[in-house]
This record gives C-alpha cells, structure tokens and sequence, in this order.
C-alpha cells in the first residue's frame, strides 16, 4: 500500500535535545519553586543567625624628624635612624604579642559584656552604663557568664548558674595563672549596690556605675572573663599594611562585631606605641643625662674642698697683694689645665667605652660622645647606630621567631662594634700625642711659677684647681641643660593621619545577599541535577522528535491518553480529541490507499515491540471508526497466546480463530456481532500450545480470504513483534502495518526492531502510530505535537467539542466590559 523504497533507517543512538530539556525543566517548575523556597528559607536563617561584622581603620604617618632644638651650636647630637627601618619596626611592633599585651591589659579586653539574643550572645561592649573593675591580685571566675540585672538606680542582681560542677577554675590577671575553687552550689543569686566592693570566692571587684549613659532596669548583661592569652591572640589579627602610594604611611585595619571595641582598641594601639617610641627616642639623652648626673655629682665635691681651701688661704693671707705678679702665669697655666682635662676626659670616655663595649652586650645604655666633648663623626655616628640596633634587637626578643633575623642583627653590632674599638684605639693614640704636649707646656708654666714667692704659688695652685672644677662643672651644667632641652622638645615620629571613629556604616558581613544568590543557584541546581538525571537515564520514548531521530519510517498519527475505563472510548466519546485523532488516522489510510490505487478489502495490522503498549487499544478504536463511517469492519484477534479485546466487547473467548484453524468451526460461527454498528470482533479463542503453526497454517491464508468477501476492512490484532515471530508469519496478510509505540513507556532501544524487521522486508508498508500521548512538559513535550498531524493527516482542530467549563469571575467581568465597548461603539 505504500511506496518505501526512500525510507532511510538511522541508528539507535540519538543526540541530546535542549529543547525538550528545557521544557522538561519547566515541566518541573514545582519543584524548582519548591526547592529554592527551602534554600532561601535556609538562607534567611543563617543570616539571622550571624553576627554583623564591621571593619574600622586608622591611618598614620612614621617620620623621621630632627629635634627641633638641635643646632650647629648645641654640642649633643643623636641620630635617630632612617624612616624606612622605622616603618619596618612599627608594623613588627603592633603585631607583636607583647605590644598587644600592653593593650589588652590597658584596656581589660579580657573583660566579655554581652547581651543574650535569640540565636547568639552579642557584644555589648560601650553601649552599656556599667563596667566591672577588678582586683587584679586575686582571681576571677573562668569562661563562666555572671548575669548583672538593674533593679534599681542603685542596685543590681548578681548571678551564677554552676550547674553540675563542683569546682570552676579562676583566672588571676596579676601574673596570668589560674586556680581552681569550690562552687557555692549550683546556683549563686544576690543583690548588691553598684560601685560597692564584691569580694567573693569568684569575683573579687566592683560593678561601677556610668551616669553618662542611661541604665536600663530588668536587662540582663552578662559579664564573662576569658583567657588572657587567647584574647591577646585574638587582637593579634589587626591589620597593618603601608599605603602602596606613601610607603611611611601605616594603614590599621580590624574587623569585628562591636564597633566602639574596635575604635579603642584602633587608637589605644596607636597611644600606646607612640608613647613606647618617645621613650625608646629619648633613651639616648636619658642615658647622657644619667652620665652627666654622676660626673656632676663627683665634680661638686671636688669642688666644694677646693673652694674651701681658697677660702681658707683669703682667711690667712692678703691676697691682693699676690695676685698682681703671677695673674699672667695663672690664667696661662689655667687655661692649659683646661685643655689637660679636656684631653683626659676624653680619653677617660674610651677607656670606659672600651671596657663597656667587651663586657657588655645590650648597648642601649651608652652615653652620648658628646658628652665627653667627643666630636668625631665616626665614633659618634657607630655609637648612635649601636644604641639603636641594641634597641631593635631587644624589642624584637618576644616578638619574633626567626633566629635568623637575631643572627643578622647580632652580626651587624659586631662589625660596628669592631670599627668603633678601632676608632677608640687610633683616637686615644691621637690623644696621648695632644696629652703630651700638653703637660710639656704645664711643665713649662709650672716652672715659671716656682721662681714666684712661696705665699704666691701656693695661691696660684689654689685657684688654679677651684678655676679648673669650676669651668669643668660649668661645661657639664651646660651640657645636662642642653640633653633636658632635648629630651623635652623631643616628639614621636609616629603621628595619626586619622584616628580610628565611628563614623557609621563600615559593614564587612557576612554578605547576606551573597548568601541569598547562593541559595537560589543551590536551589536550582539541585533539582536542575534531578531532571538532568532522569533525563540522562530515561530510555523511554516521549516525543515525536525522539521518534524521528530513531527511525524514519513515518508516523500516521499521534493518540492522546484513554478517557474513558474501557477501551471503547471512540464509541462512547465519539466527539472527543482522543476520537479525532483515531479519524485523522482513518484519513490518512484512506488518502494513501487511492494515492496508491489499493482497491477491495483493506487489511490492517496493528503490532508494537512489547506487550502494553497499547496495540489491542488502537485496534479496537481504529476499527470502531472504520465501523462508525459504515464500512463493514471486523476485528481478528490473533494474539494467541495473550489475548484481549475480546474483554471490552463483553463476550466470551470460548470460540474464536483458534477453533477455526483446527477446523472445529467455521468462519460465521466464531464472529460475534458488537453493539457498534458495523463492527464484528473475531476473538483469538482458547490458548493453543503452538500458536505460530497455527497461525501458518494454510487454514490462516483461507480464513482471510473468507473475511475479504464479506468486510471492507479487517484489522488484525497481532502480538508484540518484540517478543515473538507470530505477527510477522501475518504480516504478507495485511496491506500495511500499523506499528505501535506509548509515550513514556516504548524503550528507544526497541525501535531497532521494528528498523532491522522493515529493512528484511519481514514488515509491511510500516507507519508508525504514537499511543498514550499527553501535552505534559515533564515529557519534554510541552510545545504541542510537533507537526499537528499536518503531514499524516488531517488535523482536528476546531472540529471536536470541549467540555464547558464554567467562567470564572474575572472573565465574566472581563465579557461585561467587552460587551460595554462593543454597545457604546
């Protein structure tokens, strides 16, 4: 009946289609909506129950200045080192464990307030009136929350709940150890006045009250004290980096839940390494204070005896009279003792140097050269460069690991070290030359003034001492004067650009609506994974389109879902979509068989792959439609061996083909007359043990000839051609071959049957009818048919009566308005 010779078979593996996955995704969208309403759902409630995080910063500035009261004249100089070093320093510094030591102690950050949430303690740290001062020197209770409740201006409920334990441990803030004590019982409750002192085996202080800020009766504040170390540890985290743009300028940086914390914390860092810098700066001048304080001490004595003497010998003598001979050799020898002093001054200073430099190693403690009246650049600069190595070396002790970096820093004070002991070596050797001439000239004057009367060089040598301790004493007076000078006018090189504040905002976290955005990527993927999976391991056949990939023996027609109990749902709904489709496919046959000049009885038969897939269902409305336009129709069920149709038609399956092929009856008495005009049924009858002799037996062949004399059309329900060879023994019978496949329950694999069967030629003029159809996206399938049966037949269209359903309001409202423009136009 038709013409297959172009009919071109493709293999059974077909290539994935988007676009009956993406509706197949629309398909799923409940559970796409279900799965990303419990994702946000999720979100939400992790980000109620985060704490908000807020970063503050603050900036500053390390510089390298000058004293503002050095001068070409002042005689002190001290070099402070370069900026770069300092940079460096400071940031190791505010690092440092024991730099943050100073600060959480300065600031008892040991000290938790918090205030009980729904999900989670929050600090409460600066917005509460009342702070707990503490007694140091005994101990306090550990890791335990101590609830303070105001119940008046004045007073305030102190609890503990101990629990189950019979001792706690107590946490001494003095030295940093711990102690363990017998708890009370489990619960501790009293009451007591604020600023009164609390002395209890746990708590040792006082709740002081704020009467800045406003206290609020009957809130709970919890107090708890922490570890001391691992709050340190804690703040250790601070973030300190150089702007890229000025590299002396240092970028303080901290993140945390409770802003006025982090704004004390910012800027009490920064005071507290200011003050440690000045005094680290003023070190140098503090020690040559110290040195001049002890040289001074000495002179004053020596010269208080000898102004004792001069004024002893004024007593005795009349020394007017001596003093007119001998005031030229005076001021000469005196002058002379000057330098003499001068030279072993300095030579006194190296030798104490020398010492100091091969005995000791901390050098932070050396005076300034200058002191001594030291002028060489290279001892003076190798001294100050000591000093302030000696310096970095011992606050980097506790705050740095590296050995490495100690051996370097050790490494460098000992190369100084060894060309200031050869500066000490060559200058006291210059020294010892200048000494010598010296006292060659005293000699001299000395000489001169031995020629003098006795009275008057007795008086010479008197004042000659006291006017030698007295300039001595003058110059160190002056030299004291010039190092206090110093160390007052002397400032910190580190100075805030911007000190830390609240400003508002400074919100870090968590980033809720991060959160959010990954709650709907999760609750997409989730079931977007589930309908890929299902659409991976899917092996069933659910559109047209996967049919078409697999095969290119056409489809006759696509049949929707059964709609009624029983399979005679043409008959009894015979205006239904589900009877349309049945019509289209009668249509089509009857276009091909004139296309094709098939003339007489025409005979069908309808075969699938397995059982189930709806061949008997397809047979009986076929031919109920071939009936209903009066054509004399007969159904022959020849599925031996499961037979079916003959359930819908309510007979008995006692007589059938089966009796007429071993000859016990004869063609009219096994037809049995349908309640559908025009329609016989001939049903298989009782199972025989070898249906497929049967079946091609001569009497077959004759039962069909019999049948083409009386009907216009014969269907011929075989059984599945998947699972046995019966229906192909039938298939030389019949003008065309009504092949079977269900929607969602036809495997792709089975299409190679039919493909393998119509390329032997076993098949007959095969088509394809498309069974159980529903327009549902979870198919993939939710854009229509496909094709509207346009190329296999003719589509129903407007042709076939819906059920009414009844109007909702807006559509009645929606009728009413229409209805108003159409009478008003």
């Amino acid at each position: 009946m038709f013409d297959t010779k172009d009919i071109k078979l493709i293999s059974e593996g077909a290539s994935f289609d988007v676009k009956a996955f993406l509706v197949k995704l629309l398909g799923h969208w409940k559970i796409f909506l279900l799965s990303m309403s419990i994702a946000m759902y999720w979100a939400y409630h992790v980000n109620i129950r985060k704490e908000s995080i807020f970063g503050m910063d603050a900036s500053i500035v390390v510089k390298d200045d000058s004293n503002p009261m050095f001068s070409n004249n002042t005689s002190l100089t001290f070099n402070w080192g370069g900026t770069s070093d300092k940079v460096q320093t400071v940031i190791t510094t505010l690092r440092s464990r024991t730099h943050n030591e100073k600060v959480v102690d300065k600031l008892q950050y040991y000290i938790n307030y918090l205030r009980k949430g729904d999900y989670f303690y929050s600090d409460a740290y600066g917005s509460i009136p009342f702070k707990a001062v503490i007694n140091k020197q005994r101990g306090q209770l550990a890791n335990t929350h101590i609830r303070i409740k105001p119940v008046s201006n004045t007073e305030f409920e102190f609890e503990v709940d101990f629990g189950e334990a019979k001792e706690v441990m107590l946490y001494h803030y003095s030295d940093y150890s711990t102690s363990v004590v017998k708890t009370p019982g489990k619960k501790f409750l009293s009451k007591f006045k604020f600023n009164q002192e609390i002395n209890l085996p746990f708590f040792n202080g006082q709740i002081t009250l704020d009467s800045s800020k406003p206290l609020n009766l009957n809130e709970d504040i919890f107090i708890q004290f922490i570890d001391f170390n691992g709050a340190v540890g804690a703040y250790r985290g601070i973030g300190v980096n150089t702007d890229v743009k000025a590299l002396s300028v240092i970028i303080l940086d901290m993140q945390g839940s409770n802003k006025a914390r982090l704004v004390e914390y910012l800027n009490s860092t920064v005071d507290i390494l200011r003050e440690n810098e000045l005094q680290s700066k003023n070190l140098f001048a503090v020690n040559t204070i110290r040195f001049i304080d002890s040289t001074l001490n000495v002179i004053e004595g020596q010269l208080k005896n000898t102004e004792s003497d001069l004024k002893n010998f004024r007593k005795s003598t009349n020394v007017y009279e001596l003093e007119g001979g001998g005031v030229k050799l005076s001021d000469e020898i005196s002058s002379l003792d000057l330098e003499q002093d001068n030279v072993k001054r300095k030579l006194a200073f190296y030798n104490f140097l020398k010492s100091y430099l091969e005995k000791n190693t901390d050098y932070s403690k050396l005076p300034a050269p200058a002191v001594a009246g030291i002028e060489d650049p290279n001892v003076i600069s190798n001294v100050s460069r000591l000093i302030q190595l000696s310096i970095e070396r011992a606050e980097k002790t506790f705050t740095v690991k590296n050995q490495n970096l100690y051996k370097e820093l050790d490494s460098q004070m000992e190369s100084i070290k060894k060309v200031l002991l050869n500066n000490i070596e060559s200058s006291k050797n210059a020294l010892s030359v200048d000494l010598r001439i010296i006292n060659g000239k005293i000699n001299k004057a000395e000489g001169s003034i031995s020629q003098l009367p006795e009275k008057e060089q007795d008086y010479i040598n008197i004042s000659r001492k006291y006017d030698l301790k007295e300039k001595i004493y003058s110059t160190f007076l002056e030299k004291r004067s010039e190092a206090d000078i110093v160390k007052a006018a002397s400032v910190s090189d580190i100075e805030f650009i911007d000190s830390a504040k609240d400003v508002g905002g400074g919100f870090r976290g968590p980033k809720r609506s991060i959160n959010y955005v990954l709650a709907i990527i999760v609750g997409f993927f989730l079931p977007f994974l589930y309908v890929l999976i299902i659409a991976l391991s899917d092996t069933n056949i659910n559109t047209t389109q996967e049919i078409l990939q697999l095969t290119k023996i056409p489809i006759i027609g696509v049949i929707g879902k059964k709609n009624t109990e029983n399979n005679l749902s043409v008959f009894e709904k015979p205006k239904s979509p589900l009877a349309e489709s049945f019509r289209a496919i009668r249509s089509s046959l009857q276009f091909l068989s004139k296309k094709h000049n098939v003339e007489g009885t025409k005979i069908l038969m309808l075969t699938s792959s397995i059982s189930g897939e709806g061949k008997s269902f397809c047979s009986i409305n076929l031919a109920t439609v071939f009936a209903l336009s009066e054509k004399k129709t007969v159904i022959v069920g020849l599925d031996l061996r499961k037979p079916k149709i003959f359930g819908d038609f309510k007979v008995d399956n006692n007589l059938g083909v089966v009796n007429y092929l071993v000859g016990q009856k004869t063609v009219d008495e096994i037809v049995y007359k349908s309640h559908i005009p025009n329609l016989d049924i001939i049903t298989s009858g009782p199972i025989p043990p070898n249906p497929s002799e049967l079946l091609m037996s001569d009497a077959m062949g004759e039962l069909i000839d019999d049948l083409k004399t009386k009907y216009d059309y014969i269907i011929l329900d075989t059984p599945p051609v998947g699972l046995v060879s019966d229906a192909l023994e039938l298939s030389h019978f019949a003008d065309a071959t009504l092949y079977v496949v269900r929607q969602a329950y036809t495997k792709r694999g089975m299409l190679s049957v039919v493909n393998e069967k119509h390329v032997r030629g076993e098949l007959k003029n095969v088509s394809i009818i498309f069974n159980g159809f529903q327009n549902k996206a979870k198919y993939g399938y939710g854009y229509g048919y496909g094709y509207g049966y346009g190329a296999y037949g003719y589509g129903y269209g407007a042709y076939y009566e819906e059920e009414k359903k009844p109007k909702t309001r807006k559509e009645k409202f929606l009728d009413m308005l229409n209805f108003s423009k159409k009478k008003n136009s």
